[in-house]
């Protein structure tokens, strides 16, 4: 089978310092723990950026510097910037689009999260699609619904994406999907309907995290996600020590289901990226 990708979301928008200390927000903590995650075996990163209050920010000198360390420290490492809405205004999601990233997140259609509704309108997608096809980034579609789905299909259709996207199940996110593996089943085979050619991968949320990269591997997924954005324990008596805690269990199941972790060439090439500069 195919090397396994391993994709480690670093800080996310949610979490706080307050709820895990080895939380990284600030621009040199993030790329001390990316390093740590990809000496651990990851060779994906996603990154949202704080203010100085840890409130989300979509400063693009903020993700252009975690990359610029990330591109220093780790070798062949792909970098993917979030696009994503939560505590961020719509307009200015994009605009570290500019900086080039290898990939960025882009989530095409709207769904209810615990509090709010995240949402993202058909204008604000394909203004991301087309700003990621002008920059020559690779788009991971984040799949919180069916329909989703069918929305890469249409950006496909309309000559924004190519014919084999990078697709991400999120589920157990609260009021959204729920992480259940009948649904996994369901969500995988209207992708292969849908977008055969597409590569995917699997998140689950705080204490699906395991469980959802369990069945992701039974599937033979590409890919499987961990991190502090979407988890911040190891057990419900102990938080994570760090992100690359995190990989290193990831790493562990990786090869408890007969398979082995990606080597930043082997990334990039099975999720269609160039070879590292």
């Amino acid at each position: 089978m195919n090397p396994v990708v391993i994709a480690v979301a670093i800080t996310g928008s949610v979490p706080r310092k307050k709820d895990n200390p080895a939380l990284p927000t600030r621009v040199a903590e993030q790329v001390e723990s990316t390093h740590e995650a990809f000496e651990a075996g990851a060779t994906l990163v996603h990154i949202h950026v704080r203010n100085d209050d840890e409130s989300p920010s979509s400063d693009p000198d903020r993700f252009a510097a975690v990359q610029e360390g990330v591109r220093k420290h780790c070798p062949g490492m792909i970098v993917q910037f979030s696009t994503g809405g939560r505590g961020r205004d719509p307009g200015a999601r994009g605009l570290s689009l500019v900086h080039r990233p290898d990939m960025a997140s882009l989530s095409t259609g709207s769904v209810n999260f615990p509090t709010i509704v995240y949402e993202n309108h058909a204008t604000l997608v394909t203004d991301l699609a087309t700003a990621m096809r002008r920059n020559g980034i690779r788009p991971e579609i984040e799949i919180f619904d069916l329909s989703h789905i069918h929305g890469a299909r249409r950006l496909i259709e309309a000559g924004l994406m190519d014919e084999a996207p990078h697709v991400q199940f999120v589920m157990g996110v609260q009021n959204a999907m729920p992480a259940d593996e009948h649904l996994l089943d369901i969500l995988l085979a209207e992708t292969r309907r849908v977008l055969p050619k597409a590569t995917w991968t699997a998140a689950g949320i705080g204490r699906h995290q395991a469980g959802v990269m369990g069945w992701a591997l039974a599937r033979g997924a590409d890919a499987v996600r961990t991190g502090l954005e979407d988890n911040i324990r190891i057990s419900k008596d102990r938080l994570a020590g760090s992100n690359a805690e995190l990989v290193s269990l990831a790493a562990e199941m990786v090869a408890r289901h007969g398979r082995r972790v990606a080597t930043p060439a082997e990334a990039r090439a099975q999720l269609h990226l160039a070879p590292a500069a």
